[in-house]
């Protein structure tokens, strides 16, 4: 029980000075600032605006015409180089190695046809298409194939291809054989005619070079792909745009035309679409079969990119040309930002709509031929045979300049776009804006400054004052200001002083009065009585529902103390209540009061525990082992006798001018009573502390007790036994 004072009352307000701003209109200073502020802001917006309109309209229009020019470049050169495919296939088609090298073929492949494939060959091609091809394509794609539906059928393909496709892992390595050794006509033709072919595609840079005679056979492939012998009129390519530019090549009967397709999926490719040029090849008037050129992506692609070189190609540090098929509004050249960024051109381009495995196809591929879906005012403008410029977004989502028009080439409807982004395009009219603006900003901070400067000089002392005073009502001691020398305001200024060193003297005191208090407080009772009792509640009492109370005495301290001096005896059983203390916290355990005669703790009284009634027996356990410990070192017998209830308590605090804390309730009174009306020493529980009790703690029928409510079962824990030697 102890006298605790009131909290001692709040430190006094402090009188602020009244701010110009609490008077009615504006002081000279603020009018001053004001004027030289609109003055100075009015003239650089108006010029600012007028530089930049005509700024800006006039980079705009060299940055359109610098993309048609572009544009207008990479038209022509694609142009040029499918003239000069064009030219090149019509020259070789009258040159006497393709005709010789078309009739050689095809009789040679005629020849073939009577060649029996044993199950052996069948087997191993079937082995070639399931397993090695169908792994190529598989990665390539990153789609499931089905190649039982690829293997040849026909006598002569399944031979060609055992010997010139099967036995190599690359097309590489497949273009590099001469001659299979097999002593047939069609391997003499190959070793006389490959080179040819061989460096055909090495200076034009075609794909591949197929020979095809005019029953639809690829009688030659440069490469040995699996088109190598392939029926276009019957077989799996037969719909396939080699199949389609193949019979309308033929279907005129004349020489000296080429027919040009579009890109398409082609699985001899491994996955790369494949465009074709295909002219018909003749003797003496007479068509004898056709020249197949795959069309040179690199070759595009490099026209395109200006063989990377966009900035020297005056596309900077964003541009990029590119080819869109306007049907499917599908690239047909590879994007800048493909070559520059993959992992960004990934993350863009899904961002803008582009479908997730096409980007991550592209990356895969290093091309976006096929792939990248351009969906924008540009293409669509060309699509529907204009030609101009754009301001709007591109396909990958950010803000474009763009120039566009048809692509002018026989049997393919591609457009082409020259684009910029607009950040880059309008980057100098951009930075004399950002200039514009922070000269103007100079200038209104140039005018503020000195507007402040000469204000400032008349009101710096009572501004000083203001913001000191406003410091102490915040809270803040031991403010000072400059008081200055010699006029009215520096006596102003030293009062002020002397008055926040007298209210930062009482508030110091005041603290340590307040913290005392406090500490008082939190030693007699729990955290929520201290808040009610401060907010000065009359009556301040808390119910605490499912708490467990334990009520215990040491059996054997008064034999023990007996003898000796009272100072001495009481050290001894402080020395035991400390470590029944530490104990209480390691346990979550709340002791409520201490006598000579006994202890009262509790357990999820302030701090609710679903394992009160678990952490409270452990807690009695540990107490018994104390005990037996500080007995053993003091050659004595000490035990205890405890009491365990669960169930609902009352806390509050008693009294007015005296005041103690205390618990008391049913659970209470049931605690105590089972410890006070046991003879023997041990831990006495009641059964709704036993129905909460883990497996581990063993207790045994100890009878009943009598109480208001009715006779209550009474056990007891048998504690395990502890090593001596007090070491709480």
């Amino acid at each position: 029980m102890s006298t605790v004072g009131p909290t001692p009352p709040p430190a006094p307000n402090v009188l602020l000075l009244p701010s110009a701003s609490a008077k009615g209109g504006l002081s000279i200073r603020s009018l001053l600032l004001i004027m030289l502020l609109l003055v100075s802001t009015t003239s650089s917006v108006v010029v600012g605006l007028i530089g930049y309109v005509n700024g800006r309209d006039s980079l705009r229009e060299a940055a359109f015409n610098r993309l048609i020019e572009v544009r207008d470049s990479r038209a022509s050169e694609m142009v040029s180089l499918f003239d000069s495919i064009e030219s090149t296939l019509l020259l070789s088609a009258r040159g006497d190695s393709v005709r010789e090298a078309v009739v050689a073929f095809s009789a040679g492949f005629a020849a073939l046809e009577d060649t029996g494939l044993s199950s052996e060959d069948r087997a191993a091609l079937e082995s070639y298409y399931t397993g090695t091809f169908r792994a190529q394509l598989e990665a390539a794609t990153g789609t499931s194939i089905d190649a039982s539906t690829l293997v040849p059928t026909d006598p002569a393909q399944g031979y060609l291809q055992l010997r010139y496709t099967v036995p190599f892992s690359t097309f590489d390595e497949a273009i590099a054989t001469n001659d299979a050794g097999d002593g047939s006509d069609w391997s003499k033709a190959h070793e006389l005619y490959h080179d040819y072919f061989r460096r055909m595609t090495e200076l034009f840079h075609y794909e591949d070079v197929l020979l095809l005679d005019t029953k639809g056979h690829v009688v030659y492939s440069a490469y040995k792909g699996i088109d190598l012998g392939a029926d276009l009129d019957t077989g799996p390519l037969q719909r396939t745009n080699l199949a389609a530019a193949y019979a309308k090549a033929l279907t005129g009967n004349v020489a000296g035309t080429v027919e040009f397709t579009d890109f398409a999926p082609y699985p001899p490719s491994l996955g790369v679409p494949a465009g074709w040029a295909v002219t018909p090849v003749a003797v003496d008037g007479t068509i004898v079969g056709a020249l197949a050129v795959e069309m040179p992506v690199a070759s595009i692609n490099a026209v395109m990119t200006g063989d990377g070189k966009w900035e020297e190609g005056g596309l900077g540090k964003t541009g990029e040309t590119y080819i869109v098929g306007a049907e499917d509004n599908l690239m047909r050249s590879t994007s800048r930002d493909l070559i520059e960024n993959p992992a960004l051109y990934e993350q863009l381009a899904v961002k803008a709509g582009t479908p997730p495995e096409a980007a991550h196809r592209a990356v895969e591929t290093g091309n976006t031929l096929l792939l990248q879906p351009v969906h924008t005012d540009a293409v669509q403008g060309a699509a529907e045979g204009q030609s101009g410029t754009t301001l709007a977004g591109g396909y990958l989502g950010t803000e474009t300049i763009a120039a566009y028009a048809p692509l002018q080439l026989d049997g393919l409807d591609w457009v082409i776009v020259a684009e910029l982004d607009s950040s880059e395009a309008f980057a100098p009219v951009d930075d004399f804006t950002r200039n514009l603006v922070l000269s103007s900003a100079i200038i209104v901070l140039l005018v503020s400054l000195l507007s402040l400067v000469i204000a400032g000089v008349i009101v710096r002392p009572l501004r000083r004052l203001r913001d000191a005073a406003r410091r102490i009502a915040a809270g803040e001691t031991g403010v000072q200001v400059d008081a200055g020398t010699s006029d009215e305001l520096a006596d102003v200024g030293a009062a002020f002083n002397d008055m926040s060193r007298s209210l930062q003297t009482k508030a110091t005191l005041l603290a340590e009065q307040q913290a005392e208090n406090d500490r008082l407080l939190l030693s007699l009772m729990p955290e929520p009585l201290v808040k009610k009792y401060k907010e000065g509640a009359a009556t301040i009492v808390l119910d605490h529902q499912e708490v467990s109370v334990l009520f215990a005495d040491i059996v054997g301290f008064e034999a023990f103390g007996r003898g000796m001096h009272s100072e001495e005896a009481l050290a001894k059983l402080n020395e035991i209540i400390r470590a029944f203390d530490d104990v209480a916290d390691r346990h979550g355990v709340e002791r409520v009061r201490t006598t000579r005669a006994g202890y009262l703790a509790s357990c999820g009284l302030t701090i609710p525990r679903v394992d009160n009634a678990r952490r409270m027996v452990e807690f009695a356990m540990d107490l018994e082992r104390i005990a037996n410990r500080y007995g053993g070192k003091h050659g004595t017998k000490l035990s205890i006798r405890a009491g365990i209830d669960t169930g609902t308590v009352t806390s509050g605090l008693v009294g007015q001018s005296h005041i103690a804390y205390d618990l008391w309730g049913d659970a209470v009174n049931l605690a105590f009573q089972l410890q006070g009306t046991n003879g023997d020493s041990g831990i006495f529980l009641t059964q709704q502390v036993v129905d909460r009790m883990p497996d581990n703690i063993q207790v045994r029928d100890w009878g009943f007790v009598n109480t208001a409510s009715g006779p209550q079962k009474v056990w007891r824990v048998d504690v395990p036994e502890a090593p001596t030697g007090f070491d709480a």
